[in-house]
């Protein structure tokens, strides 16, 4: 099979790392296993995040005091308000989940980063986005930012708890699965359209591996266009890693 080419390119963008002070301001639950965090502070007037799957480095004290540093995507931001929102999958344990469990008005907590963005144009012909619930706040942050009738396939592993409508004006499918095993299947058994498409999908490593095989060798999507992530290992604290 030949290997397709592509025509668009992502954007790198660096930024200057900087710790900032915040505060919790509002606590919700977004799902069954999902909470909405948004801190306030004055040192998040001229932060910046370009990408939909940043990452920030969030800082907090574990219940024995230490401090303990996790990746977060930043699913809302505004300047004007001081504000940013993250967003936690809530695991049965695990320091980060201890923490968002506790959560309350006022706590205090430091934000670094990010580091950069890798700024994904807007305008392919279709988009493919795939995970689990480590990827939520991404593919909900980049499905309220395609435009009017971008063409999004989305496929995520979760919960009956979890399942939500997303606030997008693309043209969305969705496909809710319940297993990464499923999550897998549903990928491969996915016809691609015509035309330049992005693939962007995170979650569990083993179950990431998989995917990016299934795209890059059996459906030979081009590796310019594509970017898998593990987001956590099974059995590992504090995972992350980009699959080439």
């Amino acid at each position: 099979m030949e290997t397709k080419s592509i025509s668009r390119e992502v954007q790198r963008v660096r930024y200057e790392i900087k710790l900032r002070d915040v505060k919790v301001a509002a606590v919700r639950a977004t799902g069954a296993n999902m909470l909405s965090v948004t801190f306030h502070g004055d040192a998040l007037e001229d932060f910046t995040s370009l990408s939909f799957d940043d990452h920030i480095k969030f800082v907090f004290p574990d219940a024995s005091g230490a401090s303990v540093r996790r990746d977060y995507t930043p699913i809302g931001h505004d300047a004007q308000r001081k504000e940013l929102v993250l967003e936690f999958a809530l695991h049965a344990e695990g320091a980060a989940t201890d923490w968002a469990r506790r959560a309350e008005v006022g706590m205090d907590a430091v934000i670094a980063g990010p580091r950069g963005s890798m700024v994904v144009p807007l305008d392919y012909d279709w988009h493919l986005l795939a995970g689990d619930l480590s990827s939520l706040p991404a593919i909900t942050r980049r499905l309220q930012e395609l435009p009017a009738g971008a063409k999004v396939f989305a496929i995520i592993e979760a919960s009956d708890g979890d399942i939500r409508q997303f606030d997008t004006q693309a043209d969305l499918d969705v496909t809710w699965v319940r297993s990464g095993e499923e999550l897998l299947a549903a990928v491969r058994a996915l016809t691609l359209p015509a035309g330049e498409g992005y693939v962007w999908a995170a979650g569990e490593a083993v179950v990431m591996k998989a995917v990016r095989a299934v795209m890059a060798e059996e459906k030979q999507h081009p590796k310019e266009a594509m970017r898998v992530s593990a987001y956590w290992k099974r059995g590992a604290s504090d995972f992350h890693e980009k699959l080439d």
